[in-house]
């Protein structure tokens, strides 16, 4: 494709000229609606520098326009280089979200049933609080802490208290979090092999080969994302797309690399084994940030033994060969290398902060070094940052990547013989398996693209540099095909032997935070408050890694299901929703009808969800984005960090999320501020929010939330290469010891530092020696290897690298799902630009623009079965079946469809609001999960579609209809639409 060359500067300079010479030929088109809105104002207006939400996921940055007291506009703000200025339809739809009329205004208890259509009645927040905690109480004194759990959704962090402030609240582990679907599993998976979130790409660090992997995030994403990744996109000296969709920026792609749904890690590996052959594999950190050259021992006689290795905290038994297999006495956090130089044996020690045999290293010596240099930074209003070189080893060693033929001979300290081999060696051996030809026969891609593609990826554009091309943006669709943690693994080790972790481009993880700006997601600050215990998480029996003392956090959501369903292995009874629903993972179906059997449920809401007609006992209304104040750090690698800025006051008696988790904690008794630091153990109104923000800025060079926002008002978006140049403004932090803290950013003393990763090993693990010991060596059950809970398959050795499995109703492991004309592979789950998940089918400007859910389909296939662009299609599974409406696509391929996600119908007064009509994770399996942590099949499963017609639908009407015959709205000229129109006269702030 062409490059673009126009920086901001020139588009700037060329926008001046231009403007000059319309105001001459049409002086009167200029500016209109401006001028139009101010010469109406009788009042004041203001511009207020605020972070988007209207996502829920990318950070960006904007201007709100208020005049008279309410919104009026919404636009980009220049000083976000994180966003690039940009706006997307989502964002500017969210002052109509502000003003629905069907927002949620007061606090409401229910008074009929649960399953009919529900009556509310109004009550006050002190009431909604103390009824709320003394019901979760009652029933943990009737059946323990556990009983009750609490469901998040997506990462507006003022309102996460279900990922762990709530939890600490009430004692309980259990938390259906959305993080099991969505970015968790990434997160888990790069926590294994590296440390947490390192699957966050620096995108706004302009990475020269640009690999969009299983996204489309010219659209919609959760790091860097819309115009971001088109300026990278097109700018980069290659753009790789890997989706078996062509997305909307991918059809401008270099390559194009369109596997069978499912089936990304055979990718990947693919990739990992054409880079080796070709020898582009980063030598140095290979050898001495990974642990490739590590030695295995090989005779399956042979016991795997512990390692009590400080850096991870997991039980560590392992056949990674240690100082203390050799001889007595010897030290189980000594890692083994044959030293190339010598032919001896030599060693990586893990004890402290770390070091290989004869090596003095101190935290925070940055070395010789330069600065970065990626094209077009300046004009984004970014600095470059510094990269430092590889530390060297230290002298007369050099790990090798290879042993003799058959491995080398050593005697154990028992005077076993044994032959051990390198993990390097190993892991060439498991690429065996994925080679271009092996990989196109699975994949259904072309091998020759298959080899282009990695080549192209690792082949550096500016050896100079001394650093790779920039890491892979792999998305969402990975974590979805019941193999996520591999394929992410996968992912992630192709970056690593390219030498891509922690440069200019590459992965970075997350952005960091004083000392986290996550509020309600860590809870607050006093020392009284107590924390909940992780021994009886429901989903351990199924899937071990979530109880393990390396776990992932959440509850598997289908098990949680099952335990209120059949009361094992305890009862599981109340609980909160913050921002969650049912809809995002497991059958959606199955997890209704069992959330409708609690005996207490309380939504923290914006709107009368599903999940609060049908479910919720009482109603908590929350502020909108645009209603409420909160520190904000980009979720990606950006370094970006500002604040959503409270635009206006929220309607009735709706409250910031911060607020309510607290005046839950006063109910219950728990302190959540420091009274020393507060004045009080609770606070309410501004002082809540901005203690809470406080909280946040713990360290920060601008302590007071008030200050900050002044700040942040006045200069913009913050750097955080700038505001904390020795962490975040340097590269390979892992030399420097601050990479093991999660995002690598330390709000912890020096002393705590250690070189490397937060593995075992302190390096990047191809050899996994957490899901060794957990999986393969039975840490937790008794040395047996656990179980596959799908299909019975004990756990094998391969598990300790990124192996593929088939999804679980694919067309490989169940044929027959495919064997008429009817039969497809489905994919679901992709981006659009008006619609974030579940949010926002009640706006009118989204709503017009994008009626009803479409499935995607290549035309050959429609011709096939008789259908035509805008036919309603019935979408069916042994579990269910739902209606969407056929787009034409070319750029799916015959035989695969894809469904969009998530809907439901607002306008429907039913107590369901149509859920089960077309929401598509109604039709799955809900035991077909993630072999590791359970994570639901969302996509690349079979189903049959087939045409809608009179005869086959309800009340002889293809348009899907409510349980009394009306219709959904399904054209952009309902008159319904306009029953949503923004309500500017409703009281806002206290009624």
């Amino acid at each position: 494709m062409s490059k673009l060359t126009m920086t901001r500067r020139t588009f700037t300079k060329a926008a001046a000229v231009t403007a000059a010479a319309l105001s001459v030929a049409a002086p009167a088109g200029v500016a209109l609606a401006e001028t139009e809105v101010d010469a109406k104002t009788t009042g004041e207006v203001k511009h207020i520098r605020s972070a988007c939400r209207g996502c829920g996921k990318m950070e960006c940055g904007v201007w709100v326009t208020v005049q008279d007291g309410r919104v009026i506009k919404s636009e980009g703000d220049e000083s976000a280089f994180q966003s690039a200025g940009n706006h997307c339809a989502k964002g500017q739809a969210s002052l109509q979200a502000a003003y629905h009329p069907d927002r949620l205004k007061y606090p409401m208890k229910r008074t009929t049933p649960k399953g009919e259509n529900p009556e509310w009645q109004r009550i006050t927040w002190e009431e909604a609080y103390q009824t709320t905690v003394d019901a979760i109480h009652a029933n943990q004194e009737k059946y323990g802490n556990e009983t009750c759990f609490f469901m998040g959704g997506t990462s507006r962090i003022w309102a996460m208290g279900p990922y762990s402030a709530l939890k600490n609240c009430f004692h309980t582990p259990n938390g259906i979090q959305a993080n099991q679907i969505c970015k968790g599993p990434r997160f888990y998976a790069t926590n294994l092999d590296a440390s947490n979130a390192y699957s966050w790409m620096e995108v706004v660090g302009r990475p020269r080969v640009y690999v969009q992997w299983g996204g489309a995030s010219e659209l919609s994403n959760y790091d860097d994302s819309c115009r971001t990744t088109v300026d990278v996109a097109t700018r980069a000296n290659c753009h790789i797309l890997v989706d078996p969709r062509q997305t909307n920026l991918g059809k401008e792609a270099d390559i194009w690399v369109n596997p069978r749904p499912g089936t990304d890690g055979v990718i990947a590996n693919c990739w990992a084994n054409v880079i080796i052959e070709n020898d582009l594999i980063d030598e140095m950190y290979v050898r001495k940030w990974m642990n490739a050259p590590m030695l295995v021992v090989m005779e399956e006689t042979f016991a795997p033994t512990r390692s009590s290795s400080a850096a991870k905290s997991a039980s560590i038994i392992t056949r990674l060969l240690k100082e203390s297999d050799l001889v007595e006495g010897g030290a189980d956090t000594r890692f083994m290398v044959v030293n190339e130089m010598n032919g001896q044996l030599s060693y990586y020690e893990t004890a402290g902060c770390g070091g290989w045999e004869g090596e003095q290293w101190e935290p925070g010596v940055w070395g010789p070094g330069k600065e970065a240099n990626q094209p077009g930074l300046a004009d984004t209003g970014q600095t470059q940052g510094f990269v430092p070189d590889y530390t060297p080893f230290p002298d007369g060693l050099y790990p090798a990547l290879f042993t003799e033929e058959g491995g080398r001979e050593v005697t154990l300290k028992d005077g076993t013989k044994v032959h051990v081999r390198t993990v390097w060696e190993n892991y060439i051996d498991f690429l065996q398996d994925y080679t271009p030809e092996k990989a196109s026969e699975i994949t259904g891609v072309d091998a020759e693209v298959l080899k282009k593609a990695a080549i192209t990826y690792a082949t550096r554009i500016d050896p100079s540099t001394g650093y790779g091309n920039g890491g892979i943006q792999y998305m969402l669709a990975l974590e979805h095909a019941c193999n996520g943690i591999q394929n992410n693994r996968a992912c992630d080790l192709v970056a690593g032997i390219t030498g891509n972790m922690d440069i200019p481009g590459g992965m970075r993880g997350s952005t960091p935070g004083w000392p986290c700006m996550d509020l309600a997601m860590t809870a607050g600050d006093s020392k009284e408050m107590g924390r909940f215990s992780s021994e009886k998480i429901l989903g351990k029996e199924r899937f071990v890694m979530l109880g393990s003392d390396c776990a992932p956090g959440w509850a598997d959501a289908t098990s949680v299901y099952d335990a209120i369903n059949t009361g094992k292995p305890y009862n599981v009874t109340c609980g909160i929703g913050q921002t969650g629903d049912f809809m995002n993972q497991s059958n959606s179906i199955y997890a209704a009808e069992n959330l409708k059997k609690l005996d207490f449920w309380c939504s923290i809401d914006l709107w009368q969800t599903p999940c609060v007609d049908m479910i919720a006992d009482i109603a908590m209304p929350a502020a909108h984005w645009l209603e409420l104040d909160c520190i904000r750090k980009s979720q990606g690698s950006s370094g970006a960090f500002g604040a959503t800025v409270k635009a206006i006051d929220p309607p009735g008696e709706a409250k910031n999320d911060l607020e309510i988790v607290v005046g839950i904690y006063k109910a219950a008794g728990v302190p959540y501020f420091d009274d020393a630091i507060h004045g009080a153990k609770w606070l309410e109104g501004e002082a809540c929010v901005d203690g809470c923000n406080e909280v946040a800025l713990a360290g920060f060079r601008i302590p007071k939330w008030s200050d900050y926002k002044e700040e942040f008002q006045k200069n913009g978006w913050f750097d955080s290469k700038v505001e904390k140049p020795d962490a975040w403004g340097c590269y390979r932090r892992y030399q420097l010891g601050n990479t093991p803290v999660s995002g690598g950013f330390p709000p912890f003393p020096k002393q705590m530092w250690h070189q490397g990763w937060n593995t075992t090993t302190h390096k990047q693990e191809i050899w996994s020696t957490v899901l060794e010991s957990w999986l393969v060596n039975g840490v937790n059950n008794g040395g047996i290897p656990v179980k596959d809970q799908f299909d019975g398959e004990e756990f094998s050795l391969k598990e300790v690298f990124p192996r593929f499995k088939e999804a679980y109703h694919g067309p490989v492991t169940q044929p027959e799902l495919y064997a008429d004309e009817n039969s497809f592979l489905m994919t679901t789950g992709r981006r659009q630009g008006t619609y974030f998940h579940s949010e926002h089918r009640q706006l009118p400007w989204c709503r017009e623009l994008w009626p009803v859910p479409r499935l995607e389909m290549n035309p050959a296939d429609a011709e096939r079965l008789g259908l035509q662009q805008g036919d309603w299609v019935w979408i069916e599974t042994d579990k269910h079946k739902i209606r969407e409406v056929v787009d034409l696509y070319y750029g799916i391929q015959p035989g695969v469809v894809n469904a969009e996600h998530q809907w439901w119908y607002p306008e429907l007064k039913q107590a369901d609001h149509g859920y089960q009509l077309s929401g598509v994770n109604c039709l799955l399996d809900q035991y077909a999960q993630d072999r590791i942590i359970g994570s639901s099949n969302l996509r690349a499963y079979g189903v049959k579609v087939y045409k809608a017609t009179p005869e086959n639908s309800p009340f002889g009407n293809p348009v899907p209809c409510g349980d009394d015959g009306t219709e959904i709205i399904h054209t952009c000229d309902d008159p319904r639409l306009k029953e949503w129109l923004p309500d500017y006269e409703s009281a806002r702030g206290e009624a």
